[in-house]
């Protein structure tokens, strides 16, 4: 019995370990496309090229359904990503959590490769897990650079989120109210946001920040 045991637990051992990968790698040549998942993964550009070289599914999904692109975007590897959108990795591609390479550097506020991503077919529309596009959290975390990148795209200033929150309410209910926070309120105004839309409560965005004492974006939306 125990001897059977220890068998069955080296087997599962074995799996977990094992790189997973979609049903198209397997179809093509899974030797090279395990291989690109685990140079993606060490951060390995010059290995990443010579898996797909040797004919690598460049779209095979890995562990939590993320492809290479979005295992290097998730180390913000812009080496590795570089080679992997060049060769025509997917942009867009999303993994368990509906991340995608571009969704995943908006949020983030990982400028290079988002530039990147855009370049070759972001959709700027697509939504994460929250029903958000990339602008919302970007703006919560008053990445200006990105928001500045992401608005000149043609993000929607006020799609709304599953949360009920546009870009705009979003910076103000989980922002800090601070210097980066009011430009990140001013840039949204100056991009036509609208202040009228309310979160799932029926408040206003002036309201809250009212509420939360963040007197200088009062101050911006009054002024817009």
């Amino acid at each position: 019995m125990l001897a059977a045991g220890a068998a069955v637990a080296a087997t599962a051992f074995l799996a977990a370990c094992t790189v997973s990968v979609s049903p198209r790698s397997a179809a093509s040549s899974s030797a090279p496309t395990a291989a690109l998942l685990r140079a993606a993964a060490a951060g390995d550009p010059v290995a990443v090229q010579q898996a797909i070289d040797a004919g690598a599914d460049i779209d095979a999904r890995g562990r939590h359904g993320r492809t290479a692109l979005l295992t290097a975007t998730h180390a913000a590897d812009v080496d590795t990503a570089r080679v992997l959108i060049a060769a025509g990795a997917d942009v867009n591609l999303q993994d368990d959590i509906l991340d995608s390479p571009y969704l995943y550097a908006g949020a983030e506020g990982l400028d290079d490769i988002l530039r990147l991503t855009l370049d070759h077919g972001a959709d700027v529309r697509s939504t994460n897990r929250y029903g958000g596009t990339a602008l919302i959290p970007a703006s919560e975390r008053a990445h200006l650079s990105t928001m500045r990148m992401l608005l000149d795209a043609g993000v929607p200033v006020d799609h709304v989120n599953r949360l009920h929150w546009t870009a705009l309410l979003e910076a103000i209910v989980l922002g800090d109210g601070g210097p980066d926070h009011v430009a990140a309120v001013r840039m949204l105004l100056a991009a036509g946001a609208d202040p009228g839309i309310r979160d799932g409560e029926g408040r206003l965005p002036r309201e809250l920040a009212a509420a939360r004492g963040f007197t200088d974006i009062v101050a911006a939306i009054d002024a817009a």
